[in-house]
């Protein structure tokens, strides 16, 4: 069995919290940045897509660096590269270096929750499974609750550079742990297998030509434009062909994990609470900071009880999954999270704190109820040599579900601004009311998770040979 059992958590713990609060604490700092280097908003949002976008590219890479590295070598360059890149981010002295830099943090922090990830699968048994995932999740979901809270304040009291070099010394001490208690992943065999390169040519021309047609034909010329229908002809022409590739043998991704119909459920789950939580919590703070007037730092302290309520109830989410309530807490989870997004499309100028705060926990226990659970469902529904591909599609939807999620979400909210200033709503009104109603639909949006899970196994399966610990 495995030995230093809550070590091993511990230290993955640390990187995985360090990569998922690096995702959204650098948002608040944004008009910061922009006005000391005296640019426009277009070119210092390159610090959050260049970030996003290699962060997806290199994702899909992180089952085929296991097989040639192993999990240590991999897991350790990551939490390495990602230290260095967040201390040359802070030391940029211009926003060339600094977009440049933040696609060195990417680089390690694609591979970061995949890795560890998979690491607790493969050495965890089915049985205790859950409740490491759970104790696991709350550094990757705490991650972006807590970033733009800390974001702010580290921004308004020590300078934006702070958001990056404060992952130094936590990148350290990742390090020193991870070479202390993951050493028994060194005795993990590796095999040398080919990179497929024209698989990942393949999967990287879909997801930029997708980025792309979301992000600049969407947005410039509409929806219903031929230069969007154009891009969407053309992402899917590449995935088709990505698919057709992925069919040799030592393809990039194991495309086979998708014949199971266990697995398939989960990943329909997580795709659309990532296209919806993404999209409707993008809109969160310009509703707080808008007609009901919260200061930046108001408005991020108004989403701690969201984080808090996950540090408390997530471990008990995993442990309930072991005990066999997969299904019944899953259901239970997306009913939750869609309540909190109805509560939020009820708030209104001068709406009690009382009633946000409300909001808020109904939506951290929707979170801890449905993340641990479906991961649990995921992972145990493959085998164990399929356990790479499955987190590496798991983390690579979760951005790819979130970035079209905003793209989309964007899109409804500028529909329905435009509906209201027609009938010659003031603007700021106008504002408030799209924003009410892109509330409504992401919680009509999360319901629709209920029929994948509703389908979930209730327990976990302990005697198939594939799913045993390692020693």
């Amino acid at each position: 069995m495995l030995r230093n059992k809550t070590q091993v958590l511990i230290t993955l713990m640390i990187g995985t919290s360090m990569a998922a609060i690096d995702s959204s604490i650098v948002n608040v700092s944004l008009p910061v940045i922009q006005k000391q280097f005296n640019v426009e908003v277009d070119d210092v949002s390159l610090v959050v897509t260049s970030y996003m976008i290699t962060f997806l590219l290199f994702i899909p890479l992180t089952a085929w660096l296991k097989n040639r590295f192993g999990y240590y070598r991999l897991y350790m360059g990551s939490i390495i590269l990602f230290t260095i890149g967040s201390l040359l981010c802070s030391l940029s002295p211009g926003l060339p270096l600094l977009v440049a830099s933040r696609i060195v943090q990417a680089i390690g922090g694609g591979a970061i929750t995949p890795t560890s990830l998979g690491i607790l699968s493969e050495n965890y048994p089915p049985e205790e499974r859950g409740s490491a995932i759970g104790w696991w999740g709350i550094g990757n979901v705490m991650g972006p609750a807590l970033g733009p809270t800390l974001g702010g304040v580290l921004t308004q009291y020590l300078g934006w550079e702070s958001i990056f070099y404060v992952n130094v010394p936590i990148g350290f001490i990742a390090i020193i742990l991870n070479s202390r208690y993951l050493g028994f992943l060194r005795k993990q065999p590796v095999v040398d297998s080919p990179l497929d390169v024209k698989g990942y040519l393949l999967f990287a021309s879909s997801i930029l030509a997708l980025q792309c047609t979301l992000t600049t034909a969407g947005s410039r010329y509409g929806f219903t434009s031929w230069q969007f229908a154009g891009g969407i002809i053309l992402t899917l022409v590449f995935f088709w062909l990505f698919i057709r590739s992925s069919k040799r043998k030592n393809a990039l991704l194991d495309l086979s994990v998708f014949r199971n119909v266990g697995f398939n459920r989960a990943f329909i789950i997580v795709a659309i609470r990532s296209l919806a939580l993404f999209g409707g919590m993008f809109f969160l703070p310009f509703l707080l900071q808008g007609l009901l007037g919260y200061t930046e730092i108001q408005s991020a302290l108004l989403l701690l009880p969201n984080a808090l309520v996950m540090l408390v109830t997530r471990p008990l989410a995993g442990k309930l999954a072991d005990k066999g309530m997969i299904r019944n807490i899953s259901l239970v989870g997306i009913c939750l999270l869609s309540a909190s997004f109805f509560l939020f499309a009820r708030i209104d100028a001068g709406a009690a704190i009382w009633f946000i705060v409300l909001a808020m926990v109904i939506r951290g226990l929707g979170l801890s109820f449905l993340i641990a659970p479906v991961s649990t469902a995921m992972l145990n529904a493959v085998d164990k040599s399929q356990t790479a591909t499955a987190t590496s599609l798991n983390s690579l939807m979760l951005q790819l579900g979130g970035s079209v999620g905003i793209a989309i979400s964007g899109s409804i909210h500028s529909y329905i601004y435009d509906h209201y200033t027609a009938k010659e709503y003031p603007q700021a009104l106008a504002e408030h009311f799209a924003l009410q109603d892109g509330f409504i639909f992401t919680a009509v949006l999360i319901l629709a998770a209920l029929i994948p899970a509703m389908k979930l196994p209730q327990k976990i399966y302990r005697d198939l040979p594939d799913k045993e610990a390692l020693g």
